[in-house]
């Protein structure tokens, strides 16, 4: 007979996603997750295969989290001006309980790939940030005087943008990510 879970997976999962986003994918070893999730390493195989199972559930727990203005940035009909407020929320979203900015565990762990980097977590990391630059993308395409050239330059420029303003919020005050914000609309 198999044992019952002694703990709830979407909680250990949560943890071991603050932890990911703390340190990185690599960085994070497997007696920081048995510590973070609070749970042996035979408990953590057995439910999630392997730190990678782990990970690929932390980026769906990052997702879900992070919908709470992807939806927003989903229903804007604000054209740019909704991508802007995304940058702005994603700021807010990002900060930890100390008022800490991690940056964004997607970036983050773009940060960190190589050419030897398991191939999963790379596919994640490309259909994640292609979800955000679509919705940059549709946004844009509002702006009704914009070729369609203009468009997927203006979506790529975007992007980028934000994979900037995730890693330089790590680093940078709040007025200085607002001034780079605000000259990114400009």
């Amino acid at each position: 007979m198999a044992r019952k879970k002694a703990y709830i997976e979407s909680e250990v999962i949560d943890k071991a996603m603050h932890l990911f986003w703390r340190n990185g994918y690599e960085c994070t070893s497997m007696q920081q997750l048995e510590a973070e999730m609070g749970i042996n390493k035979f408990s953590i195989y057995a439910s999630f295969g392997s730190k990678t199972g782990v990970f690929l559930e932390s980026i769906k727990a990052y997702k879900r989290k992070l919908s709470e203005i992807t939806v927003k940035l989903e229903q804007s009909n604000n054209g740019v001006e909704g991508v802007k407020q995304y940058f702005y929320d994603f700021l807010e979203f990002s900060k930890d309980k100390s008022k800490f900015v991690r940056g964004c565990l997607i970036t983050n762990t773009a940060n960190e790939l190589n050419e030897d980097s398991d191939p999963t977590i790379k596919k994640q990391l490309t259909d994640f940030t292609s979800h955000i630059r679509t919705l940059f993308e549709n946004n844009v395409r509002q702006m009704n005087s914009l070729s369609e050239v203009e468009i997927q330059e203006k979506a790529d420029y975007l992007i980028i943008s934000m994979y900037g303003l995730a890693s330089a919020s790590r680093v940078f005050t709040k007025s200085q990510l607002d001034i780079y914000i605000e000259n990114i609309f400009k």
